[in-house]
């Protein structure tokens, strides 16, 4: 080549060069100024609503979205999803920047709890109100999905206003959506609300269908209709906190299964009970793995021999037994405040998680009520539905007599929890510690309910109604001491097969160790059928 011609060749080698080294300048200041936008953004949203409201919440004692999913879940385990979701509305002014907040009133995504996972939507008061608009629909249905789609558990925070009402019917879809998606998770993947705040109209419905409802003493408030709408249309004056606070929702209602004095003791609470919980409906119930330190399976309880009063008519603690019985007296009891006269709740027994079932002596005698029979009846559809066992302490003299009760619906409520220990296929162990009366004998999974094994302890009685089957006798009192003599007892249950055995209170908890560790391969069914018709 010429000087000239290989001058030119470095000259078109340079200008080429140039051209790449420019490019890649813009492309990379490009990619830097992009990083910054997104750094910004995200840190927009971390902030929700701005550092003054989150003064605010924290004013009022309670944590922010972000604030309660770090304590939730495991540390540094939280995925975020579409954390840069904003409203789409236009009307009301809404589409003025100042209206619009990344993320748009709600955090969603999946963390870890003790190192297993679950999928958390939590709703952002300093957003709206958190107010749910159709893009906030959209991020909670979009982890709902998910979680069906793996099998993991879905748990929701909630403390929202209700429905953003800027966006009208779009808003009322986004809770339909998610109220769809509610029933057809239901039975399939575990579903908690904890309630952090309010929780208003339409609202309500999303929380009613999930399997536990937590709520926060003072701060945390359900209702269809709130305090103005009551006074107006029936001239009461209540507060929110008397109509549907976490008091009233505890003891009278019912809608609420535990409540805490914070935000930071429900969250606590909820990690404990996700302990005894499986990921979903195709996973056996958990079961600890064996340690050094763990409770004997075979440990006999002594105390227990001499815990039932030796007169029938005085009352003892139900939830002494269930305690002495249990791994390491560790009893996670749900609905402690309602209905009392039943006991419900998780336990393990040799590291397995079960769910006990349990009348009350101490209140109204241990007899079934519709409040009780209702409580009894979620709680044994739960278990079943997740594969837990069954374990039932038996106490009850009877349903509960009165007026009231009959028009009520006491036939209708009493044949909820019948009809689902009756249905229920996951191992079921009943034993009796005293009184078995009438109907409540056969609802309390007797044997009759396909239970699998039913024990007696010697202080058991199975009886009909004495008072009736003597009626007109000259001498009431010595017929119903012949009574007590023949049936009274658990021998008539035993010859007919209807006790398995009577064994020494202080083996149970080994005996049904023992029974669980074989029933652990139980496989039974119903059936085919779309569903059952439970007398709702």
């Amino acid at each position: 080549l010429s000087c000239s011609s290989l001058s030119m060749a470095l000259l078109h080698r340079g200008l080429r060069f140039q051209t790449i080294f420019k490019s890649y300048l813009s492309g990379h200041q490009l990619q830097a100024k992009v990083q910054k936008q997104l750094d910004e953004k995200r840190k927009a949203a971390q902030l929700g609503g701005g550092e003054r409201r989150i003064q605010q919440q924290h004013k009022k004692g309670k944590l922010t979205a972000r604030e309660r999913i770090e304590v939730l879940c495991d540390k540094a385990s939280f995925n975020e999803y579409d954390m840069l979701m904003e409203h789409t509305c236009t009307d009301f002014n809404m589409n003025d920047p100042k209206n619009k907040y990344i993320g748009d009133g709600v955090v969603t995504g999946r963390g870890l709890i003790f190192g297993r996972p679950v999928y958390v939507f939590s709703q952002d008061f300093t957003v709206f109100g958190g107010s749910l608009s159709s893009s906030h629909a959209k991020k909670i249905c979009k982890i709902m999905d998910q979680a069906m789609l793996v099998g993991a558990p879905v748990i929701g925070l909630n403390d929202s206003g209700g429905a953003r009402i800027q966006e009208g019917v779009e808003s009322l879809a986004g809770y339909g959506d998610i109220f769809q998606r509610n029933v057809m998770a239901s039975g399939v993947i575990p579903q908690i609300s904890l309630i952090l705040g309010p929780c208003a109209g339409g609202a309500v419905y999303s929380p009613a269908i999930t399997d536990f409802i937590f709520m926060v003493q003072d701060s945390s408030y359900m209702f269809i209709t709130g305090p103005e709408v009551v006074k107006l249309v029936t001239r009461e004056d209540v507060t929110q906190e008397e109509l549907g606070g976490a008091n009233t929702h505890a003891t009278l209602s019912g809608v609420s299964h535990r409540t805490f004095n914070d935000d930071v003791s429900a969250l606590l609470q909820l990690r404990q009970l996700m302990t005894f919980l499986p990921l979903s409906n195709r996973d056996p119930a958990p079961k600890l793995k064996p340690s050094a330190d763990a409770d004997p399976a075979d440990r006999l309880v002594p105390v227990l021999d001499t815990i039932i009063p030796h007169e029938s008519n005085i009352a003892y603690d139900m939830l002494d037994i269930i305690h002495a019985i249990v791994d390491d007296r560790y009893f996670f009891e749900i609905m402690p405040k309602y209905a009392k006269n039943l006991v419900i709740g998780f336990a393990r027994m040799d590291g397995r998680t079960v769910g006990i079932v349990g009348n009350q002596p101490k209140v109204a005698s241990g007899c079934l009520d519709i409040n009780a029979s209702v409580k009894g009846a979620r709680f044994v559809r739960f278990c079943d539905a997740f594969n837990i066992p069954l374990i039932t302490f038996t106490d009850v003299p009877g349903f509960l007599p009165g007026t009231n009760q009959e028009h009520t619906g006491i036939i209708r409520h009493g044949a909820k929890l019948l009809y689902a220990f009756a249905e229920a296929t996951v191992p079921k162990i009943t034993v009796i510690t005293r009184k078995a009366y009438g109907g409540a004998y056969d609802v309390m999974s007797s044997k009759h309910l396909r239970a699998d094994m039913n024990y007696a302890w010697p202080t058991a009685e199975v009886a009909g109604a004495v008072q009736i089957i003597f009626r007109g006798s000259n001498d009431i009192s010595q017929a119903e001491a012949n009574y007590v003599d023949l049936f009274a007892n658990p021998f008539p249950a035993a010859v007919r097969g209807f006790v398995d055995d009577i064994i020494q209170p202080s083996t149970t908890r080994k005996r049904i160790c023992q029974d669980l560790e074989i029933l652990s391969k139980k496989k039974q069914s119903i059936p085919y059928k779309k569903h059952g018709n439970i007398p709702l």
